[in-house]
């Protein structure tokens, strides 16, 4: 459903007529692919807050037995085997349309890129579970370098080199954003005739902030998302529909 003031019509027409579209998505994007949001109905700090303390990293660095839980979680997510969906390919098809001019993504999942997305053209927010990082000596290592140590027993494994505290390469709580990733998504954001907000529900900054970007430059704002957003009184349109049937549709 829309917002009541703009058809379904008029938002394909919307995207139709645009020719640098900015998309920002957040994790319900993913939820088809079987990894699971974070405050949807069954999302993951919905049917336990207690387990937003492991994405602090005070927390993190504090406790080893937080590091051995978060590790346990890690060697069981669900990113490992999940494929993406009709709504990662439909951005694709936008892509190789010429009109996608940045992929802004607070998804930490590699889907985009998996699904054929130009990495130079993925700007991810809250980094990515594909690689680890070494918060003592800062060296970066691909993930798979060390899952194999936790399938070995390992239940907080250090870093090699140093016998610093490894994290995979993902901005927890506490921590700042790349600098030049967010410098990179403002960019884009502010030379967008269109933003587009999809599965995500626009309560983080400075994520949701991009919107404020584009609503203060005049860009129209579209929104897909189950669920009622802070941005949706200023949307010019709303999409309540399934990501994954419905973006397909407008792209096509």
């Amino acid at each position: 459903m829309t917002d009541g003031c703009v058809t379904f019509g008029g938002v394909t027409e919307l995207v139709a007529r645009a020719e640098r579209i900015v998309v920002l998505t957040g994790a319900g994007i993913s939820t088809a692919s079987g990894i699971p949001d974070f405050r949807g109905p069954r999302g993951l700090w919905t049917m336990n807050p207690a387990a937003q303390a492991l994405f602090d990293i005070d927390e993190y660095v504090a406790s080893s037995a937080v590091r051995a839980e978060v590790w346990k979680h890690r060697l069981a997510a669900p990113a490992w085997e999940a494929e993406p969906n009709a709504g990662h390919r439909a951005l694709v098809d936008l892509e190789r349309s010429g009109r996608l001019t940045g992929l802004i993504t607070q998804n930490v999942d590699g889907l985009h890129q998996k699904a054929g997305s130009s990495p130079a053209l993925v700007h991810e927010l809250h980094g990515t579970v594909w690689y680890v990082d070494c918060l003592n000596c800062g060296r970066r290592i691909p993930m798979a370098e060390v899952l194999p140590r936790l399938d070995a027993g390992e239940e907080d494994p250090a870093c090699l080199v140093c016998g610093g505290i490894l994290k995979s390469a993902t901005i927890s709580f506490g921590q700042s954003l790349d600098q030049a990733v967010l410098d990179a998504a403002v960019s884009a954001t502010q030379a967008a005739d269109l933003f587009i907000a999809i599965g995500t529900s626009l309560q983080v900054y400075p994520a949701a902030g991009l919107c404020d970007i584009a609503l203060s430059a005049g860009i129209p704002l579209l929104i897909l998302n189950a669920d009622p957003t802070p941005y949706d009184e200023q949307a010019t349109a709303i999409l309540t529909t399934p990501i994954e049937t419905t973006l397909p549709t407008l792209i096509t």
